[in-house]
């Protein structure tokens, strides 16, 4: 009779410890149910970025077109101008010195790269506003030396350099 009492109780403290062993306690399920809201919490903020990522490229494309387009022209109106100061030079009674003709040479260079600029950054978009920062202040230089050829054309006689020093 006492070992049957001691074997019951043996047994009832048995399965009673593997019970508890198999139950969780009430701060692993907290800790459990922390860590599940922390790593939702983690992964709505990378949809949320991948969203808002998706959107200023999205915002960036439209902003590129437009940029794409009205550089486009630039370079044209750019191409269109260096053809009219070539024919210039050829009108039969005209003289031009070495520096304009080479400062027509040197702008029509700048222009080509220009539009090679225009096409790399087509086919491998980087960072936009440096590209854009980047690109602008190249078509000022082209159009102020546009203006310092034009400007030297006139005094061409007197054999001014001001225009290559603007290269």
């Amino acid at each position: 009779m006492i070992k049957k009492t001691i074997y019951i109780l043996a047994i009832t403290v048995l399965i009673g410890g593997f019970s508890l062993l198999g139950c969780k306690s009430n701060t692993k399920e907290k800790e459990d149910a922390i860590e599940n809201v922390q790593d939702a919490n983690e992964d709505l903020q990378e949809v949320e970025a991948n969203q808002t990522a998706d959107e200023i490229t999205k915002a960036n494309d439209e902003e590129w077109q437009t940029f794409k387009s009205e550089s486009n022209k630039t370079i044209i109106a750019n191409d269109n101008r260096i053809m009219e100061l070539k024919k210039a030079m050829n009108k039969p009674g005209t003289t031009f010195d070495a520096s304009y003709t080479k400062g027509i040479d040197e702008l029509q260079e700048k222009n080509t790269k220009l539009k090679k600029r225009i096409l790399n950054y087509e086919n491998n978009q980087t960072d936009w506003e440096s590209f854009k920062r980047e690109f602008n202040s190249d078509a000022d230089v082209v159009k102020e030396a546009f203006k310092d050829l034009t400007s030297n054309k006139k005094n061409n006689q007197k054999g001014s350099k001001s225009f290559m020093a603007s290269l």
